[in-house]
């Protein structure tokens, strides 16, 4: 999970402003500035395809997760001009509507896209996983073939929890079960519960984005060296809130088992994203 550093990072702003309340959040750099206190200094690039590039050929990150929207020239150039480094994700919105199922196919169909995303409690009114108002998006990932990588757990910023909470996932996966979702963003203070969901649900999955190596949950990690070495995929945070310096300095004392750390860092997202 990569995004382009276009427009200074700050574009959360404007998406969040009819759901932030308090003083703070106003002030802050980052959405969970709290929590994030040494953003990388890439956030912003005069030339955000080449950066984001130059980031991944230092650290041997061979491909890239990114955010795409037609409007965006710098998303648009990045997959035309680096098809084998960059596989596009839309995101969908469930207040869309029919619109927003049009507009996720058309990026399937049109520019390749190979995964739907979503900030859960980021949508104004926020809608919880388990709602009707989602339930076309999901039918469509499905009729689509695309996983639908999901923001679960409590968000950073200080929006309401309540449309992110796991439990919703189980209605999900039950009314969807050919549907294929990899949870984003940790799943925070219910990790044993996504645990617990994987191992019920086949297409289950789950991503350790926006968390440093030394906070993926213990719970996470032991369902991946026990019975989910295929369910957990490696996500990171770039340039968004975690540097490549802090993600690779960390990441070799995760105590996986050799046989995790193949499918965790490579083979389960060429799988999911069907490259």
């Amino acid at each position: 999970m990569v995004a382009l550093p276009t427009g200074g990072g700050d574009a959360w702003r404007d998406q969040l402003a009819p759901l932030l309340k308090d003083a703070g959040s106003a002030s802050f750099s980052h959405p969970a500035s709290y929590m994030y206190r040494n953003l990388p200094a890439a956030r912003t690039a005069a030339d955000p395809v080449s950066a984001v590039l130059d980031e991944m050929d230092r650290f041997g990150v061979e491909r890239a997760l990114v955010g795409i929207d037609p409007a965006d020239d710098a998303g648009v150039r990045a997959l035309r001009g680096h098809p084998d480094r960059f596989v596009p994700a839309v995101d969908v919105h469930p207040t869309d509507g029919v619109a927003g199922v049009r507009a996720l196919r058309a990026a399937v169909e049109g520019l390749g896209a190979r995964a739907a995303a979503a900030f859960t409690a980021g949508s104004f009114p926020p809608v919880g996983l388990d709602e009707p108002a989602w339930f076309p998006l999901y039918a469509a990932c499905v009729d689509l073939g695309v996983p639908l990588f999901v923001t679960v757990g409590v968000p950073g910023p200080r929006v309401p929890a309540s449309s992110q909470d796991v439990a919703r996932l189980d209605t999900v996966c039950f009314e969807f079960p050919e549907l294929v979702v990899v949870m984003r963003h940790g799943a925070e203070p219910w990790a044993d519960l996504a645990v617990k969901l994987m191992l019920k649900w086949p297409g289950l999955h789950y991503s350790t984005s926006a968390f440093a190596p030394r906070y993926y949950p213990r719970a996470v990690v032991d369902y991946a060296n026990t019975r989910g070495a295929e369910k957990i995929c490696f996500a990171g945070y770039f340039p968004m809130g975690l540097s490549y310096e802090t993600i690779f300095e960390q990441l070799p004392a995760v105590p996986f088992r050799p046989h995790v750390w193949p499918q965790f860092l490579r083979t389960n997202a060429l799988r999911l994203l069907g490259v």
